[in-house]
């Protein structure tokens, strides 16, 4: 067949596949498989035909539950139905589960596979939700990349057609599921072809009908409950076959060679590893390596993981294999070993292979990022005479010590010539977005591979976000984050300011973009002493590009990503910048037509300028012998909570939580934190930031009645308390009552701002003005001052906009998005109400959080701190 390319994600892969085979789909949207369930919505609003010539109906039910009830219903009356799913809502949908494959339904839940909430909540992937269903009846088939995702996903359907089992799909949610890909994609035509209609016929004519009723569900006794349930073993015994059927067919038609279980690696390997999912393409890529120098290891691959065939997965084992090291992406506490690792062990068993020495290790719980360099280690320990039985990779275990040493000088093991690029942005600025429409250009209009996947931190808008962008003349088979790239770019100023890792990250002779409004001999003061070394030491070409000004100028506000955009394409020299220009412009104009001529125009004004906007900076050579001069910030407060901010929040804040070892957490084994730490935060995300003109301030506090973060406050100072304030504390005579008796000031953290302007807004006098975020830094000063050493003052306080500002708020700094509303509502409460509050439960009768004994949800410390997100992921509770 031809094969067209396209760029695009797992999500979309299974989406695209999934519509082809699809009738009914019920819905619920969780993340990280919302976007499979709405590219089906739009395709359907569209009039998009399925290979049947039919329109997908799309259900959106009200939970999980529902849909899988819906998906259930549908099923029985004789509509080829799927679903998309992951973590808890798939957990939702097991009783259905059962229920659908003992009654030999047709169906596949495509699943983005993440991460169960145990000790946190963790949105991103690993394999525990899919564990879950491992005895619910369905067959579950597993793709490590995108392009597998567009092979393997029609087998899952096709299968599940003729053999009468449903198939759970799965793949890495997060890594695969949002990972961008340059793919062939399938013509339906093709996968129309490889239907069995007979099976489809038979499906339908077997559905509930009132022209031919019958009776389902029913109910039975211990007498032959046993025997029924025993009369599908067949189905099972005969399922494999027809997956290799299938996955036959579609080798003849791409010209690959899928099976049950594939080999990858040398034919007399003495070493394998065993694993399912994304690791198996790193897996590849430091097996290419270490049988380039002469050893001998190998990877066997998981496909179709239920029903699991002894037979055929020891066929795939090389003869001369003596260890084998089996991965798990899940972990069953009190378990002998994670489930991948007791069906290897059993399936060997069962096979009579004797003499193997057999470990199974543990990886990528969360989105752990699994590195080259975590392979190399587990190829290291099979070495051992004696290896672990049991293992981790990726973190550092000091405390059972089941870690395995990884050495981070190991060699780069991506494919000869493959271009790699790391953004560090800020949620809502536009860096994905941009980066994004800047992997499909390059995918699209060249003959290079591209791969694009996107770091967040826990943080809606305002949370650090990461681009790693790749691409090159060869397949990418690199499911990790990029740790040395070619270009660098770092978009938000604070990140250089706060040390963020970001330097480290451009290799010797890379180039490295800082979008700021400094000067070199400013940028020179705000890098640290190990940044400019490494700079120095390794010719780093640094360049400086002032987007913030330029955009504003253009009339494009904080929208700074067209330009950085631009810049990116000039200087990493992807393509001809002419048509970098163009292509840009054009997915501009796609994206900002709907808004409006005016904006697009403003965007291709932004790309033209960017183009040309950056500047080298000459690297002096005394960076060489910078050393670092600030001393070490001491922290005040609780001695846990700062142990917890020192220890814990800090290194993740600086997005180097990867390095804490287990030791770090055996204070909090369960989960619970410490409340209070976002204060010690202080991100500086924002550009431009609130300055208060005292002179023509009315002191009405509707700026801190609206503040979503709590980072503009009033506070009424005693002579005392005044008198002891910083010198450039604006202080005003109170107005009202208070007259004479208090001094009136209000204080500002530029720090905590998150740059909203929603402030600036409903100020009456316009006694406030955004401005640079340095020109406002004094002021942090003053509102730390007031927050710890001003007394509230009860008399003051009152249930009204002015007089609710006067009390202590008991939710600040959180993590949502800035200009919030919600936040300030929140905050509201805890001001009018305190830190216990009465609600009516269902009855009338009035109730107190936690009792009168109990500790509140909200509390303060000394320092007048309130609850701030309690916990590594730092969101309100």
């Amino acid at each position: 067949m031809t094969k067209v390319y396209k760029s695009m994600d797992g999500n979309n892969a299974a989406a695209y596949v999934s519509y082809a085979f699809t009738e009914v789909a019920g819905i619920y949207p969780i993340t990280p498989s919302s976007p499979m369930a709405d590219f089906v919505d739009q395709w359907s609003a569209q009039g998009k035909k399925n290979i049947f010539g039919t329109t997908v109906k799309v259900c959106e039910m009200q939970s999980e539950g529902g849909a899988a009830g819906a998906v259930h219903g549908s099923l029985a009356a004789g509509a080829l139905t799927t679903t998309y799913t992951a973590s808890q809502g798939l957990l939702l949908m097991i009783p259905n589960m059962y229920k659908i494959a003992a009654e030999r339904m047709p169906t596949v839940f495509h699943v983005s596979a993440r991460t169960l909430a145990t000790h946190a909540l963790n949105i991103f992937g690993d394999h525990s939700d899919v564990m879950a269903c491992r005895q619910t009846g369905f067959a579950m088939l597993a793709e490590g990349n995108v392009q597998e995702i567009m092979d393997l996903g029609p087998v899952a359907h096709l299968a599940a057609i003729k053999g009468g089992v449903p198939f759970l799909n799965f793949f890495d949610g997060f890594r695969t599921s949002h990972e961008i890909q340059k793919v062939a994609v399938w013509d339906y035509d093709d996968l129309a072809e490889m239907v069995d209609m007979d099976a489809v016929r038979a499906f339908r004519a077997h559905s509930l009908n009132p022209e031919h009723p019958a009776m389902r569900g029913s109910h039975e006794n211990g007498d032959v409950f046993f025997q029924h349930r025993e009369a599908c073993n067949g189905v099972y015994n005969d399922l494999p076959a027809i997956v290799e059927e299938y996955m036959d067919k579609i080798n003849a038609k791409l010209g690959t060679d899928y099976k049950l279980f594939n080999y990858y690696g040398a034919p007399d390997a003495d070493r394998v590893i065993v694993a399912m999912g994304s690791f198996c393409d790193v897996a590849e890529e430091v097996i290419d390596y270490l049988n380039a120098n002469g050893e001998k290891v190998g990877l066997v691959k998981v496909r179709l993981y239920r029903p699991f065939v002894s037979a055929k997965f020891v066929e795939a084992l090389p003869k001369t294999v003596k260890k084998i090291a089996v991965m798990d992406r899940t972990k069953e506490p009190g378990s002998l070993g994670e489930p991948l690792y007791q069906d290897v062990m059993c399936a060997l068993a069962q096979e009579g292979v004797t003499g193997l020495t057999v470990t199974g290790g543990r990886y990528g719980l969360g989105s752990k990022d699994t590195p080259p360099v975590s392979v190399f280690a587990i190829f290291d320990e099979l070495k051992k005479d004696e290896p672990k039985r049991e293992f981790t990779i990726g973190i550092v275990d000091d405390v059972t010590n089941l870690s395995l040493p990884e050495n981070p000088n190991c060699p780069n093991t991506a494919a000869a010539g493959t271009i790699e690029c790391k953004f560090w942005g800020i949620g809502g600025d536009g860096t994905v977005g941009a980066n994004k429409n800047s992997i499909k250009i390059i995918g699209d209009h060249t003959d290079k591979y591209v791969q694009a996947y996107f770091q967040y931190d826990s943080k809606k808008t305002g949370g650090v976000t990461v681009s790693h962008l790749r691409f090159g003349d060869s397949f990418i088979r690199s499911p990790y984050y990029v740790n040395k790239a070619d270009f660098v770019a770092c978009h938000v100023p604070a990140y250089i300011t706060k040390g963020f890792p970001i330097v480290r990250d451009v290799k010797p002779g890379g180039i490295l973009m800082i979008n700021c409004q400094w000067t070199p001999e400013e940028l020179s003061e705000h890098l640290s002493a190990q940044a400019k070394r490494y700079i120095a030491e390794n010719d780093i070409q640094l360049y400086t590009i002032n987007a913030i000004d330029l955009a504003r100028e253009i009339g494009m506000g904080k929208r700074t990503n067209t330009i950085l955009q631009s810049a990116f394409f000039t200087l990493a020299k992807v393509m001809p910048q002419e048509e970098a220009i163009q292509y840009m412009k054009d997915a501009a104009t796609k994206s900002y037509l709907k808004k409006g001529q005016d904006v697009v125009d403003m965007n291709h004004r932004a790309i033209e300028a960017g183009a040309t906007a950056f500047v080298k900076v000459d690297v002096p050579a005394d960076w060489a012998n910078a050393v670092d001069n600030a001393a070490e910030e001491q922290l005040e407060g609780d001695p846990a909570l700062v142990k917890q901010v020192s220890t814990i929040m800090k290194p993740i804040a600086l997005m180097d939580g990867d390095s804490l070892p287990v030791s770090a957490f055996m204070d909090h084994v369960d989960g619970q934190f410490c409340q209070g730490a976002a204060a010690y935060e202080k991100r500086g995300v924002a550009v431009t930031v609130p300055a208060w003109n005292a002179e023509t301030c009315i002191q009405c506090n509707n700026c801190a009645f609206v503040c979503p973060h709590a980072t503009i406050r009033p506070f009424a100072l005693t002579d005392e308390e005044a008198a002891a304030a910083p010198e450039n504390t604006a202080l005003l005579e109170m107005k009202g009552k208070q007259k004479g008796l208090y001094k009136y000031t209000l204080a500002i953290s530029p720090l905590d701002c998150m740059g909203c302007g929603v402030c600036i807004g409903v100020c009456p006098t316009d006694s406030l003005k955004m401005v640079p975020l340095e020109q406002e830094l004094e002021a942090q000063k003053v509102f730390d001052y007031c927050v710890a050493k001003v007394e509230e003052k009860p008399e003051l306080a009152a249930n009204n906009v002015k007089g609710s500002q006067f009390k202590q708020p008991m939710l600040e700094f959180s993590g949502a998005c800035a200009g919030c509303a919600e936040t300030s509502y929140a905050r509201l409460v805890t001001q009018l109400f305190g830190d216990r509050m009465y609600v009516a439960n269902a009855t009338g009768c009035s109730s107190i959080w936690g009792g009168p004994a109990a500790t509140s949800p909200y509390t303060t410390n000394k320092q007048g701190r309130g609850p701030y997100a309690a916990g590594p992921q730092r969101t309100a509770r």
